[in-house]
């Protein structure tokens, strides 16, 4: 019953903005209507608190600002005395001094404008940051020169009367508001054609990561007084706070919480700040600024943190849907500056390809942990959702790979949940879910659980943009059970797999068995020469030959001209020399091919640098499967860059982690080697010699690599039908076809 009354709220006040809204045609285009409907949303919701004491409030700041100088209250205790008007269990400052609430500023229409701004300007200083950020006067002084300001306000105003709306949380609560809030926001980023990482969460997509989440801290989270923190880097307008809030309060109402966020988008922020000061909790520990670092950022005395606005604190549970497939060039600078540092910083595994920085956050995240039981801390956890790119983009040795392997051989990966696709309003890619910690439970430890929830949806009985899959509370449930459940081979009770049986969705691997060690494997040179006029004229086409007649005078004509006559002269003396030597002779051993030509260098008189004999080797000579190894001056095999290939030899899980192997491009590799090197020569011997026998491994420029193939993990095979019935079915159609032409011919 509850859940309609809701739901009727929900429609009616979205259908009474939107209605607002269109009268904004004209001096706003439909994606500009949010900078007016936002903030007067969020005006109207602090006047429904607030009106009841205009006159209070007011008094109070008035009764104080007439006492003698040095006599009357300031700062924070005069802010305690106008906010108890509201009643004196409210803790933070939410207040209006100016005298004016709605229903005065529709009463004086020639004024509105004025008194308005007046409106605004006497909140409370937090309130008031709110409309800064929405840049509401702005909107107030356009609308009054179009000659809009007072009718859309008052329409407003009356059409929520008439629907026996009011916008207190008594009427909207936050949980209900947040939705419209979202709601909105989805339709303006949409008319926007806003990018997929600048979007929220859907609720029921947070509501699994707090399930998740907090399921293996129920014990500890049931106690009385407990006190937690929660925190999202990329709070946006809140709904991960919020709905993470609503879970721990609803499980225990005498637990402690304080919620922690940081957005750089100024309009999610006001709105995040304001849900924060309707449910009378600190909006200060929202952070406007970004979360990664702008170096020498310009101060726009807006407040904006071009940095971590947390740094130096810890968080018990963090969430995140940090933007995807979005770069971090703004933030470039900033970042490689912090990674000098190492893991003295944020980002000491490494750093992702510039065009997605969602692995950045993760990292941000983690140090943001307290340390582990095991240390003595409380420890943490995350949940964030991802595109799939940070499970297997980049190759061994990569950033993104050595921020997989640190979180792997550190032990903080819990579990990955592979989501249905089409979950996300903007997107239909898709997604997964991260789940990190350092508190793992014993059974857990040294494992991780994947987890196939891409069938446990339900389709939506109306498309929200590309959001046309759900996850219904039955869903959620399971897939909690699932993860709690913590076994290999775990089936769902929803789910049906292809052959009608219970779909496989729960698989649990050894930390090893995402980890590879990728081998460079080597094939001798092999060359053949031979001396023929073509061959000869493919010299004009190398850049050291060509150089041979190229002055590096930069002035002086005369030497120019001399230095270039001398090169050329020099060029054709080589031509000579190798016409000379044309023959029909093909030569399978470059080292009797070397002494053969430099005979006749001598006995031409010529000095060839190395690298003029490079490029006439190299016209001269082809790849030859059938001729003799080629040897450097130590007698050793040269390697063909040409057949030099790459081999991917599993991590053996008998192998410690972690790895002998620091993140720096010129880690010494023999403490690893030691370890994996036996296993690498067994693979050769078992997958590649047996093809190429004289193939071996250049183990100096060996790499460690990480993946997440989730994919590949939960992929079952399906045989192709079988001939004879594709065959029967090919049959049938034809029949049907002649059929159906015998009764046009009739």
């Amino acid at each position: 019953m509850q859940d309609n009354k809701l739901n009727t709220n929900h429609n009616k006040l979205t259908s009474i903005i939107w209605s607002i809204a269109d009268n904004l045609r004209g001096p706003y285009k439909p994606p500009q209507y949010r900078r007016v409907m936002l903030p007067l949303i969020v005006l109207a919701r602090f006047d429904a608190i607030l009106s009841k004491h205009t006159e209070a409030m007011k008094s109070a700041y008035d009764e104080e600002r007439a006492k003698p100088e040095g006599k009357g209250l300031t700062g924070q205790l005069l802010e305690k005395k106008i906010t108890q008007q509201l009643g004196s269990a409210r803790e933070q400052a939410l207040y209006n001094i100016s005298g004016f609430n709605l229903n005065k500023l529709l009463a004086d229409p020639d004024q509105i404008t004025a008194n308005l701004v007046s409106y605004i300007q006497g909140f409370s200083p937090k309130a008031k940051d709110i409309f800064d950020k929405f840049e509401f006067e702005t909107e107030i002084q356009k609308l009054d020169e179009a000659n809009r300001l007072y009718f859309i306000i008052s329409e407003f105003v009356k059409d929520l009367r008439s629907a026996g709306l009011d916008l207190s949380p008594s009427s909207i609560s936050n949980l209900q508001m947040g939705y419209v809030f979202e709601d909105l926001v989805r339709r303006f980023n949409e008319q926007a054609n806003e990018e997929a990482g600048d979007h929220f969460t859907p609720r029921e997509v947070i509501n699994l990561m707090v399930n998740m989440i907090f399921e293996e801290d129920q014990d500890e989270l049931i106690q009385s007084g407990i006190i937690r923190s929660i925190y999202d880097p990329t709070a946006g307008t809140g709904g991960m706070l919020s709905v993470s809030e609503k879970y721990l309060k609803d499980y225990n109402r005498n637990i402690h919480l304080a919620l922690f966020g940081q957005e750089y988008n100024p309009e999610s922020y006001a709105i995040c700040c304001a849900d924060l000061l309707i449910k009378d909790e600190p909006a200060e520990n929202i952070i406007f600024g970004d979360t990664l670092g702008v170096l020498d950022s310009k101060d726009k005395g807006n407040g904006f943190v071009p940095h971590d606005g947390h740094q130096n604190r810890k968080f018990h549970y963090m969430f995140a849907n940090p933007p995807y497939g979005v770069d971090w060039k703004i933030e470039k600078d900033y970042i490689e500056e912090e990674a000098k540092k190492g893991f003295n910083g944020r980002f000491g595994a490494g750093l992702p390809r510039i065009n997605d920085g969602s692995l950045l956050f993760l990292q941000h995240m983690i140090s943001k942990m307290h340390a582990s039981p095991e240390e003595g801390g409380d420890g943490s956890r995350i949940a964030v959702v991802f595109n799939g790119s940070p499970m297997f983009t980049g190759d061994a040795g990569s950033g993104e790979s050595n921020i997989r392997r640190w979180i792997i051989e550190n032990d903080w990966l819990e579990a990955v949940v592979a989501l249905p696709d089409q979950m996300f309003y903007n997107t239909g890619i898709n997604t997964y879910i991260w789940i990190v910690s350092n508190k793992k439970s014993e059974q857990r430890k040294g494992k991780v659980q994947l987890i196939d929830a891409t069938d446990h949806y339900q389709k939506m009985r109306k498309s929200l943009g590309s959001k046309r899959n759900e996850l219904a509370s039955e869903h959620i449930q399971e897939l909690t059970k699932l993860f709690a459940n913590f076994k290999d081979g775990d089936v769902s009770k929803l789910v049906k797999d292809k052959q009608g049986n219970n779909k496989v969705c729960s698989k649990i691997f050894s930390n090893q068995e995402f980890a590879y060690i990728k081998i460079t494997v080597e094939r001798p040179l092999r060359l053949s020469f031979q001396v023929t006029e073509e061959r000869i004229a493919k010299l004009d086409e190398q850049s050291a030959f060509i150089n041979l007649a190229k002055s590096r005078k930069l002035k002086d004509k005369e030497k120019i001209k001399a230095e270039v006559e001398k090169g050329q002269a020099t060029q054709q003396a080589i031509k000579n020399m190798l016409l000379g030597m044309v023959n029909n002779m093909i030569y399978k051993d470059r080292a009797e091919f070397e002494k053969i030509f430099a005979n006749h260098t001598k006995q031409a008189k010529l000095k060839i640098s190395a690298g003029v004999k490079k490029a006439i080797f190299e016209v001269l000579s082809e790849r030859d499967p059938e001729a003799e190894i080629c040897k450097d001056s130590k007698g050793n095999w040269e390697a063909d860059s040409q057949l030099r290939d790459t081999e991917l030899v599993p991590l053996a899980k008998n192998i410690s982690l972690p790895l002998p192997l620091d993140y720096s491009a010129e880690a010494s590799l023999d403490k690893l080697l030691k370890l994996v090197k036996d296993d690498c020569e067994q693979y050769m011997q078992e997958e590649v010699l047996p093809h190429v026998a004289d193939a071996w491994v250049d183990y100096s420029k060996t790499k460690v690599g990480y993946e997440i193939p989730l994919n590949r993990h939960f992929y079952v095979y399906e045989p192709p039908r079988p001939l004879e019935d594709i065959k029967a079915e090919i049959v049938d159609l034809e029949q049907e076809i002649m059929a159906m032409l015998g009764g046009l011919n009739a």
